[in-house]
C-alpha cells in the first residue's frame, strides 16, 4: 500500500509543498513517513515542517537509504548537485520520480550511476486541491510496477496520463504552466468587472463562478470548445462584440504562442542534461 511507503523530497519549493498538501489531504501518506531537505533556505524548511507536522531526520542520509520514493523537486539547474551529495544514499530499491522541468530520465540515471528507476513527471500547481493534470513517462529501469504507483501517487492529487518522454517539454508548455495562463485571464477579467463598475468582491465572484461553470461545461457535456462558444453567441449580441475585440487582439494565437514558447523554454532548460 502506498500509504506505508516512505518519502523523501529533495527540495522544499512550491511543488513540494503542493504535492505533500495534496497527499495528506487525501490520508495517502503518513507524517511519520516523509522527510523533506532543503538545499539552502533553512527558514522556507521550517515552515514547510511546522505548517504540516513533520520533524527533521538526525541522520538524513539514513532517511534517505531507507525511503521507498524518492521525489526530486528542485530547480533544473541544481538537480545536478542534489544528486551527487545524495546518490550514495539512493540505490536500485527505491523509485525517483523527479518534477524537474527539462531534465530527461537518461540525464537522472547517470548521475546515479546504478540501474535505478526514474519517472519523470510534471504535474501542475492544482494538486494542492487534488486536480492536478500530470503527465509521466518512464526511464531506463522502471517497470509497470513502478509507473502504477507513479499513477497512484498523482491520481491521488488529480489525473494522471502516460506520454513518451519527447513529449514532456510540450506537457510542461501546456499543463505544467497552464495554471498561470488561467490566473492571468482572471486577473484581466476582475479588472475589467471592477473598470465597469462592479465592486472587487463581486467581481471576483462572478469571475470564479464563471470560470468554474465553464470548465464543468467542457467537462460534463463532451462538447467541444467551439460549440459550445457558438451556443453562447448570439449574432449582433453581447458575447459576439465582446468576442470581436479578443479577435482583434488574436487573444488565441497569443495563448498558441504562450504555450509553444514554455515549451520551447523547457527544451532550454533541458539541452545540458
Amino acid at each position: 500500500m502506498m500509504k506505508e511507503k516512505k518519502f523523501t523530497f529533495i527540495g522544499a519549493g512550491s511543488m513540494t509543498e503542493a504535492i505533500l498538501a495534496g497527499l495528506l489531504e487525501k490520508n495517502k501518506i503518513l507524517r511519520q513517513n516523509i522527510t523533506i531537505l532543503n538545499k539552502s533556505n533553512k527558514i522556507r524548511l521550517q515552515k514547510l515542517l511546522q505548517t504540516y507536522g513533520l520533524t527533521k531526520p538526525q541522520q538524513i542520509g539514513e532517511a534517505i537509504r531507507h525511503s521507498d520514493v524518492v521525489v526530486i523537486a528542485v530547480k533544473p539547474k541544481d538537480v545536478e548537485d542534489a544528486l551527487l551529495k545524495w546518490r550514495e544514499y539512493i540505490h536500485e530499491k527505491q523509485l525517483v520520480i523527479s518534477v524537474a522541468a527539462g531534465i530527461s530520465t537518461s540525464y537522472i540515471e547517470s548521475l546515479l550511476q546504478a540501474n535505478i528507476a526514474v519517472i519523470r513527471a510534471m504535474p501542475n500547481t492544482s494538486c494542492t486541491v487534488g486536480l492536478s493534470a500530470t503527465a509521466i513517462c518512464s526511464g531506463k529501469w522502471s517497470t509497470e510496477q513502478d509507473m502504477q504507483l507513479a499513477k497512484e501517487i498523482f491520481s491521488a492529487i488529480g489525473m494522471v496520463v502516460s506520454v513518451k518522454e519527447e513529449m514532456m517539454d510540450a506537457v510542461t508548455g501546456l499543463s505544467g504552466s497552464g495554471p498561470a495562463y488561467f490566473y492571468y485571464m482572471v486577473e484581466a477579467l476582475e479588472q475589467a468587472g471592477i473598470r465597469a463598475g462592479l465592486q472587487p468582491d463581486t467581481a471576483r465572484q462572478l469571475t470564479l463562478q464563471t470560470i468554474l461553470g465553464a470548465a464543468h461545461m467542457l467537462a460534463e457535456t463532451g462538447k467541444k470548445p467551439t460549440e459550445l462558444r457558438q451556443e453562447v453567441t448570439s449574432p449582433g449580441g453581447t458575447t459576439m462584440a465582446g468576442l470581436e475585440v479578443l479577435s482583434k487582439y488574436q487573444l488565441d494565437q497569443a495563448v498558441i504562442e504562450a504555450v509553444l514558447r514554455a515549451k520551447e523554454r523547457s527544451q532550454e532548460l533541458g539541452q545540458y542534461f
